[in-house]
């Protein structure tokens, strides 16, 4: 089947869904690839890259559209863009079902399909389709960079001889995706970063990125994310009211905040009010991830950078994945290449819409000239439930005591066992070894179980450096190989020279990765 990529027709959108290097891989599954000239050209990828990758180049839209079996795009399909549809081809774009109910009437009409990409389930096995992941994680780090280009400061603070620079101080409220990318490059540029999600269960992962997360005094059962695709579950008015007053308290102090907070198929709940952006300081930014789907910022306009009266700018731009156009490209395609995998099992470039695997009917919302959207629940849930498990009983010091004793008997059994059985086995060879095997018998007998407690006994993340000592140590057998480097026999001189060498690696190698392995550890 051919693939094909029409050039974005949306104003500023210079992304491309399908790149040189994704359609190389598309022609490994037995597809043909199709573009529209210059469609990748806002990207960074000329149409002569697409030639070398043996992508054919037509000239206008409606030719690609016309040759096409399956369309691939970035952008929501335009309406004339949805009349160039037609019966038997499938689409694959960004496509807002929850909000497009007359495309996809259209599309069931005309006995199209249409794969939706932001319907990709949040289950294990689609994680390398996720598209919203792949352009929320771009557009996190992008939102930071913006808010630092309209910041007056540095991010790190600094102590010079012109003076005192305090850090600044950076609020990222949802830890999604891109809230975690922004905090990521925020804590990286030195600022001293807060995170808040109703999802308590990320606290662990946000310090892990040296930000500090942001608790309430507020006892809520929250879901776990399972029920929900991954995503955040709408609260209780209680919730919100303690989340609020908990922001109102933190607008005075933060320099920079980030919203990312959204709930699939609704408006954006709105969490910074107009109160608390008066409560900040002049020169402060508030950058709105949430603005095309109306904004956590009461005062933020879409597509648009504003500064209120007391200061503040608010930043509602919609194209933080656009403007790295060439990365987005390249992990947008990406997810659309798996995609195609998964819809050409066989390889074979003939496409089986399976709609009874989970990844494809999630993402599905026409299909057989009938309106499939909204997909049941992924028989697989997002996030496994962890069972709860019971509180440990408190032991008092009487049982402690009895425990310890019952393990300190139980070691010593065990060990007076093994060296029972270990005598018999000496003495069972001592009588029909010589003398002389059964010095060098008993050495080897003993270095091993010497060797054995040595290792048992030692933590289990310094096995490996703990192995290269012992490695290099024993290569103490370099000094017999020496002594038989002399030798009259040129194959004895042979065979000790390669000892030597092999020897000098082992010495040299097993401190050199012990050195690597305890560096692991130190903190930098």
């Amino acid at each position: 089947m051919k693939i094909g990529t029409p050039k974005e027709v949306n104003e500023g959108e210079n992304r491309v869904a399908m790149t040189p290097d994704s359609a190389l891989q598309l022609q490994k599954l037995g597809h043909e690839c199709v573009i529209e000239t210059k469609a990748g050209a806002a990207a960074g990828f000329s149409d002569k890259d697409y030639k070398d990758a043996g992508v054919e180049v037509v000239k206008t839209a409606a030719a690609l559209w016309k040759a096409a079996d399956v369309v691939a795009k970035v952008r929501q399909p335009t309406d004339a863009e949805m009349k160039r549809l037609r019966e038997g081809q499938t689409l694959i774009s960004f496509f807002n079902p929850g909000a497009n109910e007359k495309q996809m009437k259209q599309a069931a009409e005309k006995g199209a399909t249409v794969v939706a990409m932001e319907m990709v389930p949040r289950i294990s096995r689609a994680q390398k389709m996720d598209a919203l992941s792949s352009m929320a994680n771009i557009a996190g780090y992008r939102a930071v960079i913006e808010a630092g280009n309209n910041f007056g400061r540095f991010f790190t603070g600094q102590i010079t001889a012109a003076g005192k620079v305090p850090p600044a101080k950076v609020l990222v409220v949802g830890a999604g995706v891109a809230g975690l990318a922004a905090i990521g490059t925020s804590t990286s540029l030195g600022a001293i970063t807060y995170a808040f999600d109703v999802r308590p269960e990320v606290a662990e992962q946000v310090e892990s990125m040296g930000a500090e997360f942001v608790f309430l005094d507020f006892e809520e059962e929250q879901t776990d994310g399972a029920a929900t695709g991954g995503y955040a579950s709408v609260s209780s008015p209680e919730f919100r009211e303690a989340q609020l007053a908990k922001f109102r308290e933190l607008a005075p102090e933060v320099d920079i905040v980030i919203t990312t907070a959204l709930i699939p198929n609704r408006e954006a709940p709105e969490l910074w009010t107009e109160d608390m952006v008066k409560a900040m300081k002049p020169g402060s930014v508030i950058v709105d991830l949430a603005a095309e789907k109306g904004g956590n910022c009461k005062l933020t306009v879409m597509d648009e950078k504003i500064v209120t009266d007391n200061g503040v700018t608010i930043i509602g731009y919609t194209d933080f994945p656009s403007r790295m156009a060439t990365q987005s490209s390249t992990l947008y395609a990406t997810n659309i290449r798996h995609m195609m995998t998964d819809l050409t099992p066989e390889k074979d470039g003939v496409i089986n819409h399976d709609m009874e695997d989970d990844v494809i009917r999630g993402a599905t919302v026409a299909h057989a000239k009938e309106v499939t959207f909204p997909p049941p629940p992924p028989k697989v849930a997002a996030i496994a439930a962890q069972p709860k498990k019971p509180a440990a009983k408190e032991l008092t010091a009487e049982e402690k005591k009895a425990q310890e004793l019952a393990a300190f008997k139980a070691q010593t059994k065990s060990q007076v066992t093994l060296l029972a059985v270990g005598g018999a086995l000496l003495l069972g060879v001592g009588l029909v070894a010589p003398a002389s095997f059964m010095q060098h018998f008993i050495v080897f007998v003993l270095a091993v179980f010497v060797g054995f407690q040595v290792i048992w006994n030692v933590s289990h993340s310094l096995h490996t450096p703990l192995m290269a000592v012992t490695n290099a140590i024993s290569s103490i057998i370099i000094l017999g190989a020496l002594m038989q480097i002399g030798s009259g026999s040129f194959l004895v001189i042979l065979l000790a020279a390669l000892s030597v060498f092999m020897a000098g690696i082992n010495i040299f190698g097993g401190f050199m990765v012990t050195r690597r392995m305890l560096a692991m550890f130190q903190k930098s």
